[in-house]
């Protein structure tokens, strides 16, 4: 069985994901930076980006409501064609902003209100690209290809890491300051804008297809997801819990995390989160096909108990004076993080029908990434600054961990490689 869209339209809705992690990354790979650029610097003004960071996440739900009806009742090319179009708007925007040296304070609301647009045009973004593969690819294969869609947002997120990088390597504090920090959003603007024309070409899901041509599209897809899919909406809740936590807290927060604990400078800190993204991404596509031979099940179940079982530990291997240590612990951290996203990705859109699948994936993936992804990185430092111990963000995975594992226990499985095997 081969795809039921062109293979240039899977490649292309894969691996266009690259922007969405982009961005997000970047402003946590930048969070130093941008402290000081837009809010004067200090611990309070790290605190208040990571705030900000969080608070705008409150607006994914928000998009993922109005993007999922536009992708139910409109075809999913039109959503991600819309999505694209804010989001690149959105990252030019944040390129020409004043700053705080500029206008004050006044820079740090423009930022502010900028994540939040950001934050609205994501809500519909990753979740309607896994809703196209999972509609367009070959069953036997989705765990793979929706991997690829998540490999390809760690492509973003290297990205983001390495441009970053690059930036604070190759100019002083005051020049980044002044204009260097605005060089990864123009990179970012000019990525968004290249992927809205490639996405132009995308063929439409076979699926929302024949649900239009039978004119059986449901005039009400997100009051159809709550009302009839609310089971599937829980699961999907509890899967994208845990893969934001381990994505957001083990690998984006991690370069704030060493650089506020002292172990590294931020150039070493984004450094070793380079090494971190290309391991993610090797092992990505892997966890992905390993859940079309296995299935999602088991392949979350062993994901859950590791993230149960390691981060504590090696949240301390970070904050320890070994440069060796720190990178075991930020790829090992990166390595659970990558295989559930990797597995997550399919397995929340399998969790619905396709009459609300765009609706009640966004809604569920947003709602778990808003709490456990745009919340935990603020309450990370903030727990670690008022404790004093590192561990308390590896703590924080393992009780999410906890947490969803009944689910994952119980959970039927979706992959339709796994159900065929006697």
């Amino acid at each position: 069985m081969t795809h039921r869209v062109s293979h240039r339209s899977i490649a292309v809705a894969a691996l266009s994901t690259v922007v969405e992690w982009y961005d997000f990354t970047l402003y946590l790979y930048f969070a130093t930076v941008l402290s000081r650029v837009f809010f004067g610097g200090g611990d309070a003004a790290l605190l208040t980006t990571l705030a900000g960071f969080a608070v705008a996440y409150l607006m994914r739900p928000v998009g993922a409501a109005v993007f999922g009806h536009i992708g139910d009742r409109r075809g999913r090319r039109t959503m991600l064609l819309l999505s694209m179009l804010v989001m690149s708007v959105a990252m030019l925007a944040t390129a020409l902003l004043p700053t705080y040296a500029g206008i004050g304070a006044t820079a740090g609301w423009l930022l502010f209100g900028l994540r939040c647009v950001m934050g609205f045009s994501v809500g519909g973004e990753y979740t309607g690209v896994i809703a196209y593969l999972l509609e367009g690819a070959n069953p036997r294969r989705r765990g793979l290809i929706a991997s690829l869609a998540a490999a390809a947002s760690e492509v973003g997120a290297l990205l983001a890491v390495g441009v970053a990088a690059l930036t604070v390597s190759l100019t002083s504090e005051a020049e980044l300051a002044a204009w260097g920090w605005r060089i990864p959003f123009f990179v970012g603007a000019a990525l968004a804008g290249t992927v809205w024309f490639a996405r132009r070409g995308l063929e439409e899901s076979p699926e929302w297809t024949a649900l239009h041509e039978a004119g059986a599209l449901h005039p009400a897809p997100l009051v159809h997801a709550v009302s009839v899919q609310w089971r599937g909406l829980l699961r999907a809740f509890a899967i994208s819990s845990l893969g934001s936590i381990t994505y957001y807290v083990g690998i984006t927060y991690v370069p704030a995390f060493l650089t506020s604990v002292g172990s590294m400078t931020e150039a070493e800190a984004l450094s070793l989160s380079t090494i971190a993204a290309i391991a993610v991404i090797l092992v990505t596509p892997l966890v992905g096909l390993a859940s079309d031979r296995f299935g999602r099940k088991p392949a979350l179940i062993v994901l859950a108990l590791v993230s149960a079982a390691l981060p504590i530990t090696l949240f301390s291997l970070l904050a320890g004076t070994s440069s060796g240590k720190a990178l075991l612990g930020a790829v090992v951290l990166a390595l659970v993080a990558g295989g559930v996203s990797a597995v997550g990705a399919i397995a929340t859109g399998e969790q619905f029908t396709e009459e609300s699948r765009a609706s009640g994936l966004g809604l569920g993936y947003t709602l778990a990434t808003a709490i456990f992804g745009g919340l935990t990185p603020y309450v990370a430092q903030l727990l670690v600054d008022r404790t004093g111990a590192p561990q308390m963000p590896g703590v924080m995975i393992a009780v999410v961990a906890l947490a969803v594992l009944p689910v994952f226990l119980t959970m039927r499985e979706t992959a339709p490689k796994a159900q065929s095997r006697p």
